[in-house]
C-alpha cells in the first residue's frame, strides 16, 4: 500500500491529476495543440532510443531472444482479444475499440518500473533483458490497433498493399521503430551526447505531456462520458486475463520466477505515454476520455495495488 500511494503521488501522475481536475473545473488552462504534437513526437524518440541502447547493452542473448519473441506475440495478438470485448461486452464503435484495445496490447513504463522495485524487495529482481522487452513491446500494439481501425473503419478501407503501407509507415510506428534502430546502433557511448534531451528532461516533459492529457481525458470525459460501467468493468477484467496469460507463457517459455512474473505485469499493463502519444497521432478521433480513463485512471491504480503481488504469487506457484 505505502508503494501504491508513493506510486499515485509521483509528480507524473500528479501532473495528470491536475490537468483533469482543471478540466473538471472548468478552468481556461491549455497546452497548445502545436505544442502537444511536438510532445507527442519527443516522447515516441525518446522511448525508442533508450529500448535500443538498453539492447545493445544486453546484446541478443538467447533468453533475450525467447522472452523477445513472447513479448512480441503478445503485444500484437492481446489487442485482437481485447478489441472483441470492448465491441460486444462495452459495445464501443471500431475506432475507440482499436485505440483502447492498442492500449492493451502495449506497456506501462511506470508500472514496469514500480514492479521491477516491489520484486527487487522480495528477491525476484527480473533479469536486465526485460528492459529490452518492455521497449520491445511498445509497438506491435499500435500496428494491430492500426490494422483494427482500417479494416472497415469510418472511411473506405485501403487494399492490402495500401492497407500495409498505412500501417507500418504510420509517423508514429516510423518514429518508434525508427529510433530504436538507432539507439541499438549508437549504443550507450553514442546516447551520452544527447542523454541531457533525452534522458535528463524526459520526466519533465512526461509531466507536461500527461497535463496535456488530463486535461483532453477531462473535457472529453464531461463532453461524452465515455467511460461506462462496462468499460471500467473491462479496465480490470483485461489486465487480469492479459497477466495471467503472460505469467504463464513466461513460465513455459522457461524464464525464471521473477522474469516469468515481469512478463505477465508487461502483458496486464496498459500504455498511458506511448500508446496515446501514437493515437493521437494516428487515430486523432478517438476519444482520449475513454482510453485515458481506462488504462491511467482504472488499469494503473488496480495494477500497482493488486496486479503486481497478483501475478508474482502466480508465477512462484508455476515456478
Amino acid at each position: 500500500m505505502d508503494t501504491a500511494i508513493a506510486t499515485l503521488s509521483s509528480p507524473v501522475v500528479l501532473f495528470f491529476i491536475l490537468g483533469l481536475a482543471a478540466a473538471f473545473a472548468r478552468s481556461d488552462l491549455a497546452i497548445p495543440e502545436a505544442i502537444a504534437k511536438g510532445l507527442s513526437i519527443y516522447l515516441m524518440i525518446a522511448i525508442g532510443l533508450k529500448g535500443g541502447v538498453e539492447v545493445s547493452k544486453t546484446g541478443f542473448t538467447p533468453d533475450l531472444v525467447v522472452a523477445a519473441l513472447a513479448g512480441v506475440a503478445l503485444s500484437f495478438t492481446l489487442p485482437f482479444v481485447a478489441f472483441q470485448l470492448l465491441t460486444r461486452i462495452a459495445r464501443l464503435d471500431r475506432v475507440n475499440a482499436a485505440a483502447v484495445s492498442a492500449h492493451y496490447g502495449s506497456v506501462s513504463v511506470v508500472t514496469f518500473v514500480t514492479a521491477v522495485e516491489i520484486l527487487g524487495r522480495q528477491g525476484l529482481g527480473p533479469a536486465g533483458y526485460m528492459v529490452a522487452v518492455l521497449a520491445l513491446m511498445e509497438t506491435p500494439a499500435i500496428i494491430s490497433g492500426l490494422l483494427l481501425a482500417r479494416r472497415g473503419g469510418g472511411r473506405a478501407a485501403p487494399g492490402a498493399s495500401g492497407l500495409w503501407h498505412e500501417v507500418l509507415l504510420n509517423a508514429s510506428v516510423v518514429l518508434l521503430i525508427g529510433s530504436f534502430l538507432i539507439g541499438l546502433v549508437a549504443g550507450p557511448a553514442g546516447f551520452v551526447p544527447i542523454a541531457p534531451l533525452f534522458d535528463g528532461l524526459f520526466r519533465g516533459l512526461l509531466c507536461i505531456f500527461l497535463l496535456d492529457m488530463g486535461l483532453v481525458a477531462g473535457r472529453r470525459l464531461m463532453e461524452t462520458r465515455s467511460l461506462t460501467a462496462r468499460a471500467a468493468g473491462l479496465g480490470i477484467f483485461l489486465p487480469v486475463m492479459n497477466g495471467a496469460l503472460g505469467t504463464v507463457i513466461g513460465t513455459a517459455i522457461g524464464l525464471d520466477v521473477a522474469s516469468a512474473a515481469a512478463l505477465g505485469i508487461l502483458a496486464a499493463s496498459a500504455s498511458y505515454i506511448a500508446v496515446p502519444a501514437a493515437m493521437r497521432l494516428a487515430l486523432p478521433e478517438a476519444d482520449p476520455g475513454l482510453y485515458l480513463s481506462m488504462s491511467l485512471g482504472v488499469t494503473f491504480p488496480f495494477n500497482i495495488i493488486v496486479g503486481i503481488p497478483l501475478f508474482a504469487a502466480l508465477a512462484q506457484a508455476l515456478g
